[in-house]
């Protein structure tokens, strides 16, 4: 297989990776309509811990770390390093030198299709990681791949300088050109949301804030006491 290194792709504004850096991924996913998530097998090795940065992708052959290697040079301060392979693997292709190397260059994370190991390691130096799998098997150094371009990950495609967010709920990417736009919108989101909760904590139910009573009668929904219900039963 052979590939190709691409150098300084278009990234996302860092006022706006900053900016989605203060909403969940839910929020994020939600504000542009529902799209955007990895699914759910792509899960943190740690709890408590939400980033936000650019892609730096990486395409590479399942149980070879190669590519990898040839990807730390290309990241810088305020990428996040996300990994696929051609096929599936869960080999343990990510561990603690990695991150070393990658959190002296102000990587903030590592997203990955594959395995981790070294997760204790990992949590001990604060470095956030989302992965498939974690597998203590290792790997190789022998086939070619690709850096910095487009990749498809758990049904979503990731370009490079795309904006990922990630935290306890999964992962969410964000096309670096509607950064902005879903930062706002998340914004809004998020303030219906504590108006909202405010209502809620005020006593009204879900019920009558959403119109869901009329709802539930369009859809023939009824209401009755228990000793009619048994009744209709008997």
């Amino acid at each position: 297989m052979s590939g190709v290194i691409v150098t300084h792709p278009p990234k996302a504004d860092p006022k706006d990776v900053e900016a989605l850096a203060g909403f969940g991924v839910a929020t994020v996913s939600e504000a542009m309509g529902r799209t955007g998530l990895l699914g759910p097998d792509i899960r943190p090795v740690q709890q408590g811990v939400r980033v936000a940065g650019t892609a730096v992708t990486v395409l590479s052959w399942p149980g070879d770390n190669l590519m990898i290697h040839a990807a730390v040079e290309q990241c810088g301060e305020g990428d996040i390093l996300v990994v696929t392979t051609t096929s599936p693997s869960t080999d343990g292709m990510f561990g603690e030198l990695f991150a070393t190397a990658l959190k002296q260059r102000g990587v903030r994370a590592v997203v990955t299709g594959a395995g981790i190991r070294d997760t204790q390691e990992l949590r001990e130096m604060g470095f956030a990681a989302w992965a498939r799998a974690v597998s203590s098997q290792g790997t190789v150094k022998a086939t070619g791949g690709s850096v910095n371009v487009p990749i498809a990950l758990d049904g979503q495609v990731v370009r490079p300088g795309d904006v990922i967010i990630a935290d306890d709920d999964g992962v969410v990417v964000v096309p670096r050109e509607k950064a902005r736009e879903t930062a706002e919108r998340s914004a809004a989101r998020e303030a219906k949301e504590a108006a909202t909760r405010e209502a809620f904590l005020g006593g009204q139910l879900g019920l009558d804030r959403y119109g869901l009573r009329e709802t539930l009668e369009r859809l023939g929904v009824s209401y009755r006491t228990y000793e009619a219900w048994e009744g209709e039963r008997s």
